[in-house]
């Protein structure tokens, strides 16, 4: 069994921005050399999340933001925002809903993604970041 680590950044201008992470994940598996096994990958903080999605402009723009917008308004009460004197309650919840990590199955030596799922970084704050990815990719 191989183990390998790296790590990337990415700039993000928050406000419920998603970018796609796909190719930074595909070198990743290229360079760890396995064939089969696991990639594990997570965003550093608490306001910002990993999924997969088709990252297309209705969906990446406009749609996963606006049901999220439902579930934790940005102009919402959040007890956080009392504690903290900030504005970033509704990008916690969000960021906790959606969760920091991905798992995916590395099969010969690639992601099977589909034809148009790609990985993502869903950045929920309400100022641009710095967001640090940690990726794990263990196998043969």
């Amino acid at each position: 069994m191989n183990a390998f680590s790296a790590m990337f950044q990415r700039h993000t201008r928050g406000n419920n921005e998603i970018q796609d992470i796909t190719e930074d994940l595909r070198k990743i598996v290229e360079k760890s050399g396995v064939r089969i096994g696991q990639l594990t990958a997570m965003v550093i903080g608490s306001t910002a999340s990993l999924s997969t999605l088709e990252f297309e402009p209705g969906l990446a723009k406009h749609d996963v933001a606006a049901a999220l917008e439902t579930i934790a308004p940005a102009d919402g009460h959040y007890e956080h925002e009392n504690t903290w004197h900030d504005d970033n309650g509704h990008s916690h919840v969000c960021a906790c809903l959606l969760g920091p990590s991905l798992a995916l199955p590395v099969v010969d030596g690639g992601l099977p993604l589909g034809t148009w799922q790609q990985a993502v970084l869903i950045d929920f704050d309400t100022r641009p970041r710095h967001r640090d990815i940690a990726v794990t990719v263990v196998g043969i």
